[in-house]
């Protein structure tokens, strides 16, 4: 499979790629930076330095076309409002219909636990714009042809990485907020890439005892 990853350089997408290289996939990290390049390189992913902020729909489409999936994993880190709204929510939309239109069809979204239209946070709180831009851009998702899937883990932790513990939202058997480490969250997206039974479905999780490959 060849996968696109934006955001390549975070520390989620590094171990993803790293997962997916060793498993014999093709990875194509998207970065801002150029000076990230060697690290990247370094997962068995071929950086390419991509603006997503700035870059037009078409531009999306150009450096996507060839590919089989995409992993948004992207962000802009919170603190100003008007660059996460340009970047978790316009700069993600673009992505997904550049997808369609470069005709690649599978898209994995890395989102977060809880995330919804009715996430709850107040305008007061400093959350609430990536609160509002991520449950703009996975509604969106949601009423698209691709065939997606949206991933919320939970609190992120540098912890060595183990089992899961997974819920869709809406189910009875839902779980509480908690934490997860990096190591699963890139194992889960690894696994679920190649995981039809997936598509269509938004899988929240922390850790637990399931074994990722079986967790859902």
């Amino acid at each position: 499979m060849r996968v696109v990853i934006v955001g390549g350089h975070g520390k989620v997408a590094l171990r993803a790629a790293r997962l997916l290289a060793q498993r014999g996939d093709e990875v194509t990290a998207l970065i801002r930076n150029p000076a990230h390049a060697a690290q990247v390189r370094e997962t068995g992913a071929n950086p390419v330095v991509f603006d997503v902020e700035a870059a037009k729909e078409s531009a999306f489409a150009d450096v996507l076309v060839g590919h089989d999936a995409i992993v948004w994993s992207a962000g802009a880190g919170g603190g100003n409002p008007a660059r996460t709204q340009a970047v978790d929510r316009d700069a993600a939309i673009r992505s997904m219909r550049a997808a369609a239109a470069a005709g690649v069809r599978r898209y994995v979204m890395v989102s977060y636990f809880g995330a919804s239209i009715d996430h709850g946070v107040p305008e007061t709180d400093s959350f609430h714009a990536y609160a509002e831009a991520k449950a703009a851009a996975d509604d969106f998702l949601r009423g698209t042809d691709l065939q997606w899937t949206i991933l919320g883990p939970s609190r992120l932790t540098d912890e060595p990485g183990g089992g899961i513990a997974v819920s869709e939202p809406g189910t009875a058997h839902r779980q509480s907020k908690g934490a997860v480490s990096r190591d699963a969250v890139a194992a889960v997206i690894a696994q679920v890439l190649h995981d039809r039974s997936t598509v269509g479905r938004q899988l929240e999780f922390n850790d637990g005892p399931d074994a990722v490959g079986s967790a859902w």
